[in-house]
């Protein structure tokens, strides 16, 4: 749906990265592999980058789509072979170099769920980190070195204790808070800092409360992400 948004489509991915494997980071995969082939006019297949499980998540996706796939194959008969794709399971250094785009990952820290990566995207002259679900971590240091822009998952310590459910509390040991990240981006010469995956979801006007948290402890410009936000890294 974000991607219809902005006028593409899972057709047109180049490829997809997956930190992790938890199932909020996963949950819409089913569909971008089901759209992929169904809106497609030609084999395509999927390519796939992820931590060690990935590739039997992708068997797995599709044998819980089998019923499906043979509807859509009964009914269109232009569409004449099976959703497919390319699964690379990585953990460090570079894995995706093509037309000027460099993907680099490395180990990141949310355990129990182990392995999980983060990426470094290097396009041109502009550098972006997307750090996912993580504490602080030598991997994670090591890509964020020097980058333009930092996207990392946050929770918000005060307000999840506030609460006391041990269901919530139990998230604050291997996710990075509000002033985690921000010390992350500081520590590793970040020059915009975004927050995202907030966890609590910031009530309506709360939003200055999570800027606060990080301009504490990082000096760059911090931006709290919402949906379809665009940031211009050429300025």
């Amino acid at each position: 749906m974000r991607a219809a948004a902005v006028g593409s489509a899972a057709g047109a991915f180049r490829a997809l990265f997956l930190t992790h494997l938890h199932s909020d980071h996963i949950t819409d995969l089913n569909d971008i592999f089901t759209m992929r082939w169904a809106m497609s006019f030609a084999p395509n297949p999927l390519i796939v980058f992820g931590p060690v499980g990935t590739e039997a998540l992708l068997r797995a996706t599709e044998a819980m789509l089998e019923p499906d796939i043979c509807y859509r194959l009964a009914h269109h008969d232009d569409l004449q072979w099976r959703p497919s794709s390319v699964v690379t399971e990585v953990n460090q250094g570079v894995i995706f170099d093509q037309d000027s785009v460099r993907v680099t990952a490395a180990s990141t820290d949310h355990a129990p769920v182990r392995p999980t990566v983060a990426f470094r995207i290097d396009g041109g002259n502009e550098s972006v980190v997307i750090a996912g679900d993580t504490v602080p971590c030598p991997g994670l240091d090591g890509l964020c070195s020097d980058a333009d822009v930092l996207v990392h998952t946050v929770v918000r310590r005060d307000l999840i204790e506030q609460i006391g459910l041990p269901r919530l509390t139990d998230v604050l040991g291997y996710h990075s808070s509000v002033p985690d990240a921000a010390q992350t981006a500081a520590r590793n010469g970040v020059k915009t800092l975004v927050l995202s995956h907030p966890v609590p979801t910031p009530a309506p006007g709360t939003e200055q409360e999570w800027l606060d948290q990080a301009t504490a402890h990082f000096k760059g410009e911090v931006v709290l992400a919402s949906d379809l936000l665009t940031l211009d890294l050429t300025r």
